[in-house]
């Protein structure tokens, strides 16, 4: 048996809807590998399924979609042995014949499947993975600085792509958690000029010890591209007219709330684009983790203990984290 967190009766946070729960330790099927979990981060996407904005697929679903762990059974796989280090993230599975999936778009797989949602998670012990959708990760650096990288970093790697930022462009990141955090650093270290629109003191704080050139509530200067991180659809029409003529904003979140009329002259004319970001595919995470090995690249993590999965979560809710928390399982 195991221990694990389980969605029991979706709901907001601090009612409770996670709960301590013991499980059989699940099993390798055919090309599938256990992992025994080291750490497994928190995303704001556990806290939609927990409280129903992304109903659960099926009653008692365990969440967690950012595990790092070691391999302790492969099942019938070969391409990872026992004992190696792998992650476990959002993506699970995608069809592979669709015409999404052969054009090297798997992240619009209509029969795409992802953990924590349609199959149990990371908030656990242990967690099954199709070997096919485990990151080799190394063995030298500790578990809960990989984690966020799973989802909070291949998001935003996805998403920065999405926003079309020119060489040395100006970017603008409105929401400065996990993903942002992480996003933030890929493009300074790429050149970019960082604008951060964001509420909480501690993630201002944050965005300043990353060099941001500019914290607040509205960027000062045109900016080339812009990031939407905060699941407020009413960021939107602050972010597109922030736009300089032929900027992008690119959406990232699972769930936005909705976005409110747009006005065509002040926040779409002059060939402002609109992007929605879905997922990604695994060349995405595969391209993040080689940046991530030569960048100077670190997730900013605070780290809890397994026991207090519910409560960090709900300091996700309420704003009361900044960079990423990070569970870490004992042993």
């Amino acid at each position: 048996m195991m221990q694990a967190w389980a969605v029991e009766h979706p709901g907001p946070i601090d009612t409770g809807p996670l709960r301590k729960v013991r499980r059989p330790v699940p099993e390798a099927g055919p090309g599938e590998v256990l992992v025994k979990v080291e750490a497994c981060g928190m995303c704001r996407t556990d806290l939609h399924l927990s409280e129903g904005d992304l109903p659960p697929k099926h009653p008692g679903i365990i969440p967690g979609h950012q595990a790092v762990g070691t391999v302790v059974d492969q099942g019938t796989g070969d391409r990872f042995t026992t004992g190696d280090r792998v992650g476990i993230a959002w993506l699970r599975g995608t069809c592979g014949v669709c015409e999404f999936c052969r054009a090297g778009n798997e992240n619009l797989c209509p029969r795409s499947t992802y953990t924590g949602w349609d199959a149990d998670g990371g908030f656990a012990e242990y967690a099954v993975v199709p070997q096919d959708y485990a990151y080799a990760l190394p063995k030298d650096r500790p578990a809960e600085e990989l984690a966020p990288f799973l989802c909070a970093g291949i998001i935003g790697y996805r998403s920065l792509l999405r926003a079309n930022l020119p060489p040395g462009g100006r970017l603008g990141l409105y929401g400065f958690g996990s993903s942002a955090h992480l996003t933030a650093q890929l493009a300074t270290a790429q050149g970019a000029e960082l604008f951060v629109v964001t509420r909480g003191e501690k993630n201002r704080a944050l965005a300043r010890e990353l060099g941001a050139a500019y914290v607040g509530d509205r960027p000062p200067v045109p900016l080339d591209s812009a990031i939407v991180f905060a699941p407020a659809g009413d960021v939107v029409p602050h972010a597109l007219e922030a736009l300089k003529p032929g900027g992008t904003v690119a959406v990232a979140g699972i769930y936005l709330s909705d976005v409110p009329v747009l006005n065509y002259e002040r926040h779409l004319f002059h060939e402002r684009d609109l992007r929605s970001v879905t997922s990604n595919t695994r060349r995405d995470g595969e391209e993040l983790f080689r940046l991530v090995a030569r960048l100077p690249v670190r997730a900013h993590t605070t780290v809890v203990p397994f026991d207090k999965v519910a409560e960090a979560l709900a300091d996700v809710a309420h704003g009361r984290a900044s960079g990423s928390l990070v569970a870490v399982l004992d042993g």
